[in-house]
């Protein structure tokens, strides 16, 4: 609401078919920043999206958990916004404005550079084919797999500990 009648911001809603799928991607591409609120899932298409767009990312989050990261600076082609200053209205599209073309290229630029890990699309027909090495699947399994030994490690701690006992837990396993 608070973006709706600023000058230079567009907004339109999708609808999830073949036509709104293409206008989304449309918007995107011919934009230079997008809004990505925080959402209910860290792998939200939205990022996506923006990314294979390169449409700068503009993550709204006071402590949000992106994908990949680890593997990805999202500082290097991302803005970050806490939510608090998103709320206030005109601060973000005056944040945006500030950004010079030479530091926008160069988020675009760094983007490109990680636009294959965010690839679903083997490109085969129906999706019938092998996956690209370097794409989002096999970075999701990698991801995983660095994970797993945290959250066995903190199942058999919750197992023997004594009841009624707390145990911290000390790692993101969610």
């Amino acid at each position: 609401d608070l973006l709706t009648n600023e000058p230079g911001v567009i907004m339109e809603e999708g609808f999830p078919n073949a036509t709104g799928r293409e206008q989304s991607i449309q918007g995107m591409r011919t934009s230079e920043f997008c809004l990505h609120p925080a959402g209910d899932t860290p792998t939200s298409c939205r990022l996506f999206d923006a990314i294979q767009s390169l449409c700068i990312p503009v993550i709204v989050s006071d402590n949000i958990e992106l994908p990949f990261e680890g593997m990805v600076d999202y500082t290097e082609f991302s803005v970050f916004v806490a939510v608090g200053d998103a709320l206030k209205p005109s601060w973000l599209v005056n944040h945006l404005q500030r950004f010079s073309k030479q530091q926008k290229d160069m988020f675009r630029q760094n983007m490109a550079q990680v636009q294959p890990m965010f690839v679903y699309d083997n490109g085969h027909p129906g999706g019938i084919g092998p996956i690209p090495l370097d794409g989002a699947v096999n970075h999701i399994w990698k991801k995983v797999h660095e994970k797993l030994p945290m959250i066995k490690e903190a199942i058999i701690r919750e197992k023997r500990k004594p009841p009624g006992v707390l145990v911290p837990r000390r790692c993101q396993c969610t």
